[in-house]
């Protein structure tokens, strides 16, 4: 049965991010809203995503042997995106708070081109006054954010979806990757977009968009999970510096 499971590279290539995807859910199950509650019940989080990543990480190297990561090209190119993708991500936030110190009103619309409040989210400070869970949290945070979330999210989005798109009467592994067709980039980019919240959607669309065409470009899918890799240490870094949990 597991050999059965092993040796389909559909599951191979979409599992990790339909089990990672599932598990975003869990915490909302648990959670409690009150200070007096221990934190693994205020936060449910803090353990949920590490166990999030041990579980996916698993699931990618039991499936290993169909992930083809070659050539490594374009990684100059791929830094690049990187970081105009998360400068354009992490911008609306900063015009944000401008508007505000100039005096403007916050509005509903506002998040829809990403004007949003940032500070909610994923605080590992909840737990600072532990030493060992305190880094422990932060450091498979951090693993989930720059090794596991790339990896099933370019599998997934251009390694599978992306060149299913190109001719779904075929196997995508017949396909070479990155190949260019109109209607895998509008349905993959608009899906990357429409999983994020409303007010990540413009920073996704461009994000997704640069990492589409470097797919193209470099015929890489090793180029793609260094560009998220790189982004994500970037943002990761970003929000311990700023605070702004939401990002995470």
């Amino acid at each position: 049965m597991l050999k059965n499971l092993r040796d389909s590279p559909t599951l191979a290539y979409v599992l990790p991010l339909a089990v990672f995807t599932a598990m975003l859910s869990v915490p909302a199950w648990f959670k409690i809203e009150n200070s007096e509650l221990p934190w693994q019940v205020q936060m449910p989080e803090l353990w949920v995503y590490p166990l999030q990543t041990l579980i996916c990480a698993v699931l990618l190297i039991f499936f290993r042997h169909h992930y083809r990561l070659s050539p490594w090209c374009g990684l100059g190119t791929a830094a690049l995106f990187a970081v105009v993708g998360i400068g354009f991500w992490i911008a609306p936030e900063l015009i944000r708070r401008l508007l505000i110190d100039c005096g403007y009103q916050t509005k509903d619309w506002w998040r829809w081109l990403g004007l949003a409040d940032r500070t909610e989210g994923f605080d590992p400070m909840l737990i600072q006054n532990s030493p060992l869970a305190f880094y422990l949290t932060l450091g498979l945070r951090f693993i989930r954010l720059v090794l596991v979330v790339p990896l099933v999210e370019e599998l997934f989005w251009r390694g599978f979806l992306m060149r299913f798109l190109v001719d779904p009467d075929r196997s995508f592994t017949a396909i070479p990757f990155g190949t260019h067709r109109w209607k895998a980039f509008w349905c993959s980019t608009l899906a990357v977009m429409l999983i994020h919240s409303t007010s990540d959607w413009l920073g996704a669309f461009i994000w997704s968009t640069l990492m589409y065409f470097l797919a193209v470009r470099t015929k890489s899918l090793g180029a793609c999970v260094a560009m998220h890799a790189f982004g994500n240490l970037l943002l990761g870094l970003y929000i311990l510096k700023t605070g702004l949990w939401g990002y995470w």
